[in-house]
């Protein structure tokens, strides 16, 4: 299937919302697609009227294209100079094209100083088989999964974040991930 490229967008100025934005060509179709998400931090949930999902049915026609629709469409959630002031910093990041990196676990330190002063953030990716996904039945294995957070200071004690119970329909039939 398709790989998405991502985007970190950014946060609103008092950190209520996290933007970020996945874009790309669709495997088979061929058709260009951009989609944006704009998440409250505060409940870890989609904003009303997001995600914002645009797909051009056109084989012709570029990503450049959907990504400048949804973002046209986002100005109305949160405008784009304001993710633009608020970008944030990527502590780390696994992308699907690094061989030598464990997809399924991140150890980072939170921010960008040298000496490090805070303790290490951990996470960890469990895949979960779930292959009774209605609709999924010809897509291979399906799974869903579990993210945990390692907290080093604590002797490695161990938090559940999130755990699938079901595929959210927003997924599609998703084969794996990674961090």
């Amino acid at each position: 299937g398709d790989v998405a490229e991502l985007e970190i967008l950014g946060f609103t100025r008092d950190g209520s919302v996290f933007a970020f934005e996945e874009y790309g060509v669709q495997d088979g179709s061929g058709f260009p697609y951009a989609n944006r998400y704009y998440i409250d931090t505060s409940s870890d949930s989609f904003l009303k009227g997001t995600p914002i999902r645009v797909r051009l049915d056109d084989e012709n026609a570029t990503f450049d294209a959907a990504r400048v629709q949804a973002r046209q469409k986002g100005e109305a959630i949160v405008g784009q100079a304001e993710l633009n002031a608020n970008r944030g910093i990527t502590a780390g990041f696994n992308p699907v094209t690094e061989l030598s990196a464990d997809p399924h676990r991140m150890a980072v330190n939170p921010r960008p100083i040298f000496s490090p002063v805070d303790q290490p953030l951990e996470f960890r990716l469990d895949e979960i088989g779930m292959n009774n996904t209605e609709g999924c039945d010809s897509q291979g294995e399906i799974n869903g999964f579990r993210l945990l957070r390692i907290e080093a200071q604590d002797g490695g004690t161990t938090k559940l974040l999130h755990e699938d119970k079901a595929i959210p329909k927003s997924r599609g039939c998703p084969n794996g991930y990674r961090i």
